[in-house]
C-alpha cells in the first residue's frame, strides 16, 4: 500500500491537517474514493491565532491538536476520532499536576499516567471530557475541556437556501431566514451571535464555533434581555430549529442560549463553555415561555443555572416580576454532560413569577460539577424556587439515570400557591462524594418520589439518608430499587499495590457485570480479582502513602435495565502506627480559640489562644468571640488496621492533621450570592494507612463569615462513609485547663490572653 505523505507547511499553503479537515468536511467522498490514501484515525482543524492557548499542548496518537482559549481560565480542544486513541496533555506550568488529575465523567473509569508535566490516558470512543485538578472546578480554576467526536457529517448539497462556511475567522453574526440551512465547517470561527429571530424551519449544522464577547455590564445582570446579538444563541418566536455540532464560547456576563416564546428546538452535539469573572448571570440554556425542545449528546459549562425554565423574563421591576408568563412544557435533556461553577443544574421558577410548566425530563446524563452555595435557596440538582407569592401548576418532572460526580445537594423545592406535583427522581448514582448540603421541601408539594437514590453502594431509605428536611408535612416516597441491583463486596477491603483484591457482585440471573477499577482497567464477570498498580489512587492525589481508587460496577440485565454501585478502595504503601499514650484518657477533644480576622487559615503555632476548653466533639464554645480560629487536639481511635478516607467539609476553611500528616484542607472561602449569608460548604478528602489504635488528631477551622462546626467523616474496612462519632475522640487528662472568658468582640485582641498547654501542629 502506498504510504500517505503529508504536504509540507509553507507560508502560502495551509498545513496538511487543515487541508484534510476541509477535505473531509466539504468532500468526504473524495477521501473514500482514493483507495491508496490512509485516512488518519485523528482529524482536527487548526485554531486561529487569536484563539490559540499556550496553557496546554496536546497530542492524540502522537498527532498535535491545537488548544483554544475559551473564557476566564478555561481551555478546550476539539478533534474527531474513528477508533481508540491515546491522549497526551502537557501543561505549561511545571507543577500543574502535583495536586492530582481529575478526568470526568467518572463513569468512564479513565485514569491518567503522569510523567512530570505530561499526563496520558486512553480514550476508547468519542467523548466529551472535563480535565482539572481534583475538587478544583470553580470560576478561577484552570480547566481543560476535550471534545472527541465522531467525524463531522458531510455538508448538504448546494441549493439557494444552503449557506456553507469553510474554515476561517468571521467577524459577524449569523441571521438565518425561514427555511435556511447553514453549514459551519470545522475550523470556522464566528465572533458574534447566532440569531433565530421570528424564523422557522432552520438548520445549523457542522462543527463551527461561535465566540460571543458582548457589551454587557460585568458587574450587573443585563444578560436577561431579549434582543439579537445579546447571547451566543438567541431566539424569539422561532419554531422548528435544529442546531447540530456547534460550539458556543461565552466570555460576557450574559445568558448563553436563550429561547423566548419559541417551540420545536433540537440541539444535538452542542458544546457550550461559559465563564466570566463575575461568576454569575451566565445560564447555560434558558427556556422562557418555550416548549417542545430536545437537547442530546451535548456539553454545557455555565456560570449560573445550567438549565432554566421560566414563563417570561422582562426585567427586575416588581411589575415585570408579577406579569404572568407562558407555559413551559415538553423539554427533554438526555445523554449530556452538565457543569457549572455556581447555581443549580436545573432551576425552575423564581420569586413572584407566575407561570405553569409540565413534562420536563433530564435523563441518562452526567453532572460533572454542580454549583456550591446558595442564592436565597441552596443550590442543587433541582432548584424549584416558588417564593414570595409565586404561583403556578407545575407537574411531571423526571430525573432519571443520572451520575453525580462533584455535587452539592439533591433537591430544593418550595411553592406555596397552587402546586408542585409528580416529581420523580429515579436511579440517581452519586459515585464518589457525599452530599455537601441537605435537601429541603416546603409548601404544597405532592407526588414527590425518590427511587434508588444511591450514594456509593447505599440506597437512601429514609429522609435522613438524603438528608431531606421539610417545614410542612410532606408525603415523600422513598422507593427501593427495581431489578437489577448492583452491589458488591471487597476482600480484603484494603491492600498493598500489586496484591490481589477479590470483588464479588450480588448475583442477578442473565446479567452482564462490568467493573471499572479506577486505574484504567475494565473487566467483566460476577466474581473477579484485581491488583492495583500503585498507591496514588484514581486521581493521582494520594501523597501520604495511601491512595483511593474509585471502583465502579455496572450491572445490566437482558432487558437493558442497569444499576451502578461505587466504592473507594484504598491501596496502602506506608503505614502509620498507633500512638503510645501516657496517663489516663478522657472523652472529647481539647480546643483553643484564637481571635482575629483572616481570609485563610493562619499559622497558629506562634499565636497565643484567648481561651482553652474541652468539647465532646467538634463543637467549640468561643464564649462571645465572632471572628476567630479554633484548633482541636487529642486522639482519634481507629477500630481496625486499614486504609482510611477522611472527608472534610467546612464553610470558612479547615484542615485536618493525623499523626503530624496533613490529610485534607478545604479550599478558600467561596461567598454565597444574592445576599445569602456566609460562605458555601467546601470539601476535601485524603487517605492514610492506619494501624488500629489511637492516633494523634489536630483539626483547625476558621469562623469568619459562617457559623457551625466543621464536619469530619471517615470510611474504612467495614465502615461506610459516616460522621466520625464523638466516641472516637479522646484527649489526655490534665490537672488544669486555662480558660479566659471572651470579651464579646472577636475583632479586638484580648488584653492578656491566657497561655494554653495546647500546641497546634
Amino acid at each position: 500500500m502506498e504510504k500517505f505523505t503529508p504536504l509540507p507547511e509553507t507560508p502560502l499553503l495551509p498545513g496538511w491537517r487543515s487541508l484534510l479537515a476541509l477535505l473531509l468536511a466539504l468532500c468526504p467522498s473524495a477521501v473514500s474514493a482514493a483507495p491508496h490514501r490512509i485516512v488518519p484515525r485523528v482529524t482536527s482543524a487548526p485554531v486561529p491565532p487569536e484563539m490559540r492557548s499556550n496553557a496546554f499542548s496536546i497530542t492524540v496518537d502522537g498527532q498535535p491538536v491545537d488548544v483554544a482559549h475559551a473564557a476566564t481560565s478555561y481551555e478546550y480542544a476539539s478533534f474527531d476520532v474513528t477508533g481508540p486513541v491515546t491522549v497526551a496533555i502537557t501543561a505549561a506550568e511545571p507543577a500543574f499536576w502535583d495536586r492530582g488529575v481529575d478526568i470526568e465523567p467518572w463513569r468512564l473509569g479513565i485514569r491518567a499516567q503522569r510523567d512530570g508535566r505530561t499526563i496520558r490516558f486512553n480514550l476508547a470512543a468519542p467523548a466529551k471530557l472535563s480535565i482539572s485538578r481534583p475538587r478544583d472546578f470553580l470560576n478561577h480554576a484552570q480547566m481543560l475541556f476535550l471534545f472527541a467526536g465522531a467525524p463531522a457529517p458531510a455538508p448538504p448539497k448546494a441549493a439557494d437556501n444552503v449557506h456553507i462556511y469553510g474554515p476561517g475567522v468571521y467577524h459577524q453574526s449569523l441571521n438565518p431566514q425561514n427555511g435556511d440551512t447553514y453549514y459551519l465547517a470545522p475550523g470556522s470561527y464566528f465572533f458574534g451571535s447566532l440569531n433565530f429571530w421570528k424564523v422557522h424551519d432552520v438548520k445549523v449544522l457542522g462543527r463551527g464555533t461561535i465566540v460571543y464577547e458582548g457589551p454587557q455590564d460585568p458587574d450587573h445582570d443585563e444578560g436577561w434581555m431579549q434582543k439579537p446579538d445579546w447571547h451566543c444563541i438567541d431566539a424569539l418566536e422561532a419554531s422548528h430549529i435544529e442546531v447540530n455540532g456547534v460550539t458556543c464560547i461565552l466570555r460576557s456576563r450574559t445568558w448563553s442560549i436563550q429561547m423566548k416564546d419559541s417551540t420545536g428546538f433540537v440541539y444535538d452535539d452542542l458544546r457550550v463553555i461559559g465563564g466570566n469573572p463575575g461568576n454569575a448571570n451566565q445560564d447555560g440554556m434558558d427556556w422562557i415561555g418555550s416548549s417542545d425542545g430536545v437537547v442530546r449528546n451535548s456539553f454545557l459549562r455555565a456560570s449560573d443555572d445550567v438549565i432554566a425554565l421560566m414563563g417570561n423574563w422582562d426585567g427586575y421591576s416588581d411589575a415585570d416580576m408579577v406579569r404572568p408568563g407562558q407555559e413551559v412544557h415538553d423539554i427533554v435533556v438526555e445523554h449530556s454532560q452538565l457543569s457549572t461553577s455556581i447555581s443549580n443544574i436545573v432551576r425552575a421558577g423564581w420569586p413572584k413569577k407566575i407561570f405553569n410548566s409540565r413534562n420536563f425530563t433530564l435523563r441518562d446524563s452526567d453532572v460533572l460539577h454542580a454549583g456550591i452555595g446558595a442564592c436565597g435557596q441552596t443550590f442543587g440538582l433541582l432548584g424549584f424556587w416558588g417564593a414570595d407569592g409565586a404561583r403556578g401548576d407545575h407537574f411531571n418532572y423526571r430525573f432519571e439515570n443520572l451520575f453525580l460526580d462533584n455535587w452539592y445537594s439533591l433537591l430544593q423545592m418550595q411553592q406555596r400557591d397552587q402546586s408542585l406535583r409528580s416529581f420523580t427522581f429515579r436511579n440517581i448514582w452519586a459515585l464518589d462524594q457525599p452530599p455537601l448540603a441537605g435537601s429541603y421541601v416546603s409548601g404544597y408539594i405532592t407526588g414527590l418520589s425518590l427511587q434508588n437514590v444511591k450514594y456509593g453502594q447505599k440506597v437512601a431509605a429514609s429522609n435522613a439518608d438524603i438528608p431531606l428536611s421539610a417545614n410542612d408535612a410532606q408525603a415523600v416516597a422513598l422507593l427501593p430499587p427495581e431489578d437489577p441491583v448492583a452491589e458488591f463486596t471487597v476482600d480484603p477491603p484494603f491492600a498493598r499495590p500489586g496484591e490481589i483484591v477479590n470483588f464479588s457482585a450480588k448475583e442477578t440471573p442473565h446479567a452482564q457485570y462490568t467493573w471499572l477499577f479506577g486505574d484504567g482497567t475494565e473487566v467483566h464477570g460476577r466474581k473477579v480479582n484485581h491488583a492495583f498498580p500503585d498507591a496514588y489512587g484514581t486521581d493521582l492525589d494520594g501523597q501520604n502513602g495511601a491512595g483511593r481508587f474509585r471502583v465502579l460496577l455496572q450491572l445490566k440485565d437482558k432487558k437493558g435495565h442497569e444499576d451502578w454501585a461505587a466504592q473507594g478502595v484504598v491501596m496502602v504503601s506506608h503505614w502509620l502506627d498507633a500512638q503510645e499514650t501516657a496517663g489516663p484518657m478522657i472523652p472529647g477533644l481539647a480546643f483553643a480559640i484564637y481571635p482575629g480576622t483572616w481570609t485563610e487559615l493562619p499559622d497558629l503555632r506562634f499565636r497565643e489562644p484567648a481561651l482553652t476548653d474541652v468539647a465532646p466533639n467538634l463543637n467549640a464554645s468561643a464564649q462571645g468571640y465572632t471572628h476567630y480560629a479554633v484548633a482541636w487536639d487529642g486522639f482519634i481511635d481507629i477500630p481496625v488496621d486499614g486504609g482510611y478516607t477522611f472527608h472534610l467539609m467546612d464553610r470558612d476553611g479547615a484542615r485536618v492533621v493525623i499523626d503530624d500528616v496533613e490529610v485534607s484542607r478545604t479550599g478558600p472561602p467561596f461567598a454565597q450570592v444574592c445576599g445569602s449569608p456566609g460562605n458555601a460548604v467546601r470539601y476535601d478528602r485524603g487517605e492514610l494507612g492506619l494501624r488500629a489504635g489511637k492516633h494523634k488528631l489536630h483539626l483547625e477551622q476558621l469562623h469568619q463569615a459562617s457559623d457551625g462546626p466543621p464536619r469530619l467523616l471517615w470510611e474504612g474496612p467495614g465502615l461506610p462513609v459516616t460522621d466520625v462519632p464523638a466516641a472516637a475522640f479522646s484527649h489526655p487528662r490534665r490537672d488544669s485547663i486555662s480558660a479566659r472568658p471572651g470579651d464579646g468582640n472577636g475583632d479586638r485582641k484580648p488584653q492578656k490572653p491566657a497561655r494554653s498547654h495546647i500546641t497546634p501542629q
